[in-house]
């Protein structure tokens, strides 16, 4: 039906957006030449909600839930370990 293609299209707007939003900090993070001011405490915990709407949305074989949660929080997760590294 209209409405569940609507839906379907719907949801690869926040599985492109987030993490590309994501990555796109991410960059700038690596680049910089300190990593002052970046607190990894709201990276990790933006991680662990990304697994948890992952969860919450039962969709685990979804190329969207996949992308726009688990790649999401896998950036998330680089982006602490890369603080934490050079701090």
């Amino acid at each position: 039906s209209m409405k569940r293609k609507l839906i379907a299209f719907a949801g690869w707007f926040p599985a492109i957006i987030i993490p590309v939003a994501t990555l796109i900090q991410s960059v700038e993070v690596f680049t910089a030449e300190s990593v002052e001011g970046v607190t990894w405490t709201t990276w990790l915990l933006f991680g662990i909600a990304n697994i948890g709407f992952y969860i919450y949305t039962e969709k685990y074989t979804s190329l969207q839930s996949i992308l726009g949660f688990l790649g999401t929080a896998l950036i998330d997760f680089i982006i602490v370990a890369n603080v934490l590294l050079r701090s």
